[in-house]
């Protein structure tokens, strides 16, 4: 009797230890889910999440020597609570292929304090997101824009060659490139404080 009690009780034993390690597991699956959705996210290009290239990548995009072109689409907004004025400085800009080009925002403070924003972004269509590359953007950093102060934010992109392999890209005649800044929950100190 004392036998089959124990045999009973290591096997409880042995049924709460694995429980406990399977709510532990599924725990810290919950707290790497978004580094790992952001991770999968910026490989794949997956929700228009857009790329970010190296000089010596947007270099070698360039030497491909592409003439095709494609039509970028510059989109601007703001959370309800950042009282900036934010837009595009041009709505569409014609690109070749490849190339290197200049795009840039413009950004006021319209509110009575200094606010700190964190730009997010995307593209669409969403399976544009892997071809489109991003070399110096604003939206790497955290801006502080003073109560009154304007500035000028620039994007440098590429829209990388491979695009034109891609069957499902065959018919996209335009991308839209889109931000939408927020404010920064904790302002990094690091945060650029323009003054200009």
């Amino acid at each position: 009797m004392s036998t089959a009690h124990a045999s009973i009780d290591d096997r409880n034993l042995r049924t709460g230890g694995l429980a406990l390690l399977g709510a532990l597991a599924m725990l810290g699956l919950g707290y790497a889910a978004v580094p790992l959705y952001d991770l999968f996210c910026r490989v794949t290009g997956f929700g228009g999440t857009t790329q970010v290239a190296t000089e010596a990548e947007a270099s070698s995009a360039a030497s491909a020597g592409i003439s095709k072109e494609i039509s970028i689409r510059f989109d601007a907004s703001t959370a309800r609570d950042v009282p900036w004025a934010f837009r595009p400085a041009q709505a569409t800009d014609t690109v070749r292929i490849g190339q290197r080009d200049l795009a840039s925002y413009v950004a006021r403070n319209d509110g009575s304090v200094p606010i700190t924003g964190t730009a997010t972004f995307n593209v669409e269509p969403a399976q544009a997101g892997k071809y489109f590359h991003k070399i110096q953007c604003f939206c790497f950093t955290q801006q502080t824009l003073q109560p009154g102060q304007e500035v000028n934010m620039p994007v440098l992109y590429y829209v990388d060659p491979a695009i034109l392999e891609d069957e499902f890209m065959a018919d996209v005649e335009q991308i839209t490139l889109s931000y939408t800044f927020h404010r920064a929950k904790e302002p990094v100190s690091t945060a650029l404080d323009r003054s200009n």
